[in-house]
C-alpha cells in the first residue's frame, strides 16, 4: 500500500532533477504520474525508468497554449488529477545593471505566468469533483505544490528576474490557498535553498540549456559553491531526494491541514545562495 495509491499527479519539469526525484518517489507510493520536459527524448527514457504508471508530455510550457495541452494530456492518461506540482524552471544570472528586458521577462514567465496556466487550465478538473463530494458531505484532499526558493523569500544577488519569478509563485500559492481551501484543495510552496542540481552545479561551459533556440548557462560560480557549506546549518547542499521529500509530504493525506504555507528546504540557510 502506497500514501498515493490511485492518485494522479501532473510534476512538470519532471525529467531531470528535483521533478525526477519527487515523479519517482509519487509514483514509488502508488501515483500515476505525468513527466513533463522540454526534452520530448529526456522525457520518455525518465518515464521508462520510474517504476509506476507514467505519461509524457514534451513541450516548452511557455508557449501560450502548452499548460491547457498539458492538463488535456493527464486527463487523457489517467481521466483526472489530483495533485500539481508546479516544479519546471530554471535560472539566468546577472547583475541588475547588465540584465536585459528578455532575461528579466523569461524568469517571470516560466517562474509565475506557467503556474498560473497550469492551475487555470486545471481548474475544473480539481473544483468541479470538489463540489459533487461537498453535497455529499465527503471531504477529499487534492493538492497543489508550488515551486519556490529562498531566492524568492530573502532575495539573491545576481538573480533579480529569478527573485522576482520565484517571490511571485508565492503570491499565487497564498491567494489560491484562500480561493481553492472551501474544494479541500490544499495549496502550498516549497522554497529550495542549495540543491545539488544543474542550477548549482559550477558554471562551466558543458553545463548549459537550450531554450527557444539560444543557449543558457547554467550554474554557480564555484567560489559561491565553496563557500555555501558554511552558510548552510547542516553544513552541506541538499539531494535531490532530499528535496522530493518535503514536496511529497505537502502531496501526502499528512498535509491535509497544511495550507498556503511556504516550507523552506535548505538544511537551515536563511541566506540567499540557491538555486
Amino acid at each position: 500500500m502506497g500514501a498515493l495509491d490511485g492518485k494522479s499527479a501532473i510534476v512538470t519539469g519532471s525529467a531531470r532533477g528535483i521533478g525526477r526525484a519527487t515523479a519517482q518517489l509519487l509514483a514509488s507510493q502508488g501515483a500515476q504520474v505525468l513527466i513533463n520536459d522540454l526534452d520530448a527524448d529526456v522525457a520518455e527514457q525518465t518515464a521508462k525508468e520510474i517504476d509506476g504508471q507514467t505519461a509524457v508530455f514534451a513541450g516548452d510550457l511557455t508557449k501560450t497554449d502548452a499548460p491547457a495541452k498539458l492538463v488535456e494530456r493527464a486527463i487523457e492518461a489517467f481521466g483526472k488529477i489530483d495533485i500539481i506540482v508546479n516544479n519546471a524552471g530554471y535560472t539566468i544570472d546577472a547583475p541588475i545593471h547588465k540584465m536585459s528586458d528578455e532575461q528579466f521577462q523569461a524568469m517571470l514567465d516560466i517562474h509565475t505566468v506557467v503556474p498560473f496556466r497550469v492551475i487555470r487550465a486545471a481548474a475544473p478538473h480539481l473544483r468541479e469533483p470538489a463540489k459533487k463530494e461537498r453535497e455529499e458531505g465527503r471531504e477529499v484532499f487534492r493538492k497543489v505544490v508550488n515551486v519556490s526558493s529562498t531566492s524568492g523569500t530573502l532575495g539573491n544577488a545576481g538573480q533579480a528576474n529569478y527573485s522576482a519569478g520565484k517571490a511571485g509563485v508565492v503570491g499565487l500559492t497564498k491567494t489560491l490557498a484562500k480561493e481553492w481551501g472551501q474544494f479541500k484543495v490544499n495549496v502550498n510552496a516549497v522554497a529550495f535553498g542549495m540543491i545539488d542540481t544543474r542550477l548549482t552545479q559550477p558554471k562551466v561551459e558543458g553545463n548549459a540549456m537550450e531554450i527557444h533556440g539560444e543557449k543558457v548557462q547554467l550554474g554557480i560560480p564555484e567560489g559561491l559553491r565553496q563557500a555555501a557549506p558554511m552558510l548552510i546549518p547542516l553544513g552541506r547542499a541538499g539531494t535531490p531526494e532530499e528535496a522530493a521529500g518535503g514536496v511529497f509530504f505537502l502531496c501526502s493525506p499528512w498535509s491535509n491541514y497544511v495550507h498556503g504555507q511556504v516550507l523552506h528546504i535548505s538544511g537551515g540557510m536563511f541566506g540567499g545562495m540557491s538555486g
